[in-house]
């Protein structure tokens, strides 16, 4: 766990008032996310809310081949685990350590008490969650709809927006698991990408060169869900994000 992590990076955190925050602070366990880490299973009883600071989050579903595609993705805009507060413990869907960082884990029980007090926390995480929603139907219409070229801009600015620093590392093999889709794709799209000196490769990683050039081939799922994100959560998200990203 990085020392200089705090709850009040993350978001939704640091937007409840005093009184509200005070009461879920003392009860906030730092944890460290390493890349790949599983933080709940497909029906498996979920024990803790996670709030990321730095690290992000994928929700997988996950099909009975064992093949899987990203629904959705959580930085220290949100909170993994909606389900504890939605009425049910379990979900379908699992939930795995996309970029390695921090985060704060709180118990199922105290999340559900704050929430049932009807205050503030619970609008924000009811906002929130409508959010989220959007995200996921948009990756489910993007996923079908659009090429893989498009899918791997929108993936590289959404996680771009999510990052304090210039840098996202992942194999291929991983994005392509994230997206649904063969590695090869992926390989052709990356190609494309650098022949119109967006990105730049070198030794399996890709560096972004040209944040504007991924926005000019971005499908419009990711304006929809920024957009979304911007009016439900306007008075707690930052501005922009990240201009760099590298892919191993």
């Amino acid at each position: 766990m990085n020392s200089s992590s705090n709850p009040t990076q993350n978001h939704l955190l640091a937007a409840l008032p005093a009184a509200e925050f005070a009461r879920l602070a003392a009860h906030l366990q730092p944890v460290a996310l390493p890349l790949g880490e599983m933080l709940y299973e497909p029906g498996a009883q979920l024990q803790h809310a996670y709030f990321p600071v730095s690290a992000i989050v994928s929700l997988h579903y996950v099909m009975e081949s064992g093949a899987s595609a990203s629904v959705a993705g959580v930085g220290s805009e949100g909170i993994v685990g909606v389900s504890l507060y939605m009425g049910g413990d379990t979900t379908p869907s699992s939930a795995v350590v996309q970029t390695a960082g921090d985060a704060y884990r709180l118990e199922r029980r105290l999340l559900k008490q704050e929430f049932e007090r009807s205050g503030p926390t619970q609008r924000l995480l009811l906002r929130y969650t409508q959010a989220l929603m959007t995200q996921m139907s948009q990756t489910a219409v993007c996923n079908r709809h659009h090429s893989v070229e498009q899918q791997l801009c929108r993936w590289l600015l959404v996680t771009l927006d999510r990052l304090p620093s210039d840098k996202v590392v992942m194999t291929q093999e991983m994005v392509a698991g994230m997206l649904g889709v063969r590695r090869e794709s992926i390989a052709e799209a990356v190609g494309k990408l650098q022949q119109a000196g967006v990105v730049h490769g070198r030794r399996g990683h890709l560096t972004v060169l040209e944040r504007t050039g991924l926005e000019k081939r971005v499908c419009e799922c990711y304006g929809v869900v920024k957009s979304e994100f911007g009016r439900l959560l306007s008075d707690l998200l930052p501005g922009a994000g990240v201009a760099a990203a590298s892919v191993r």
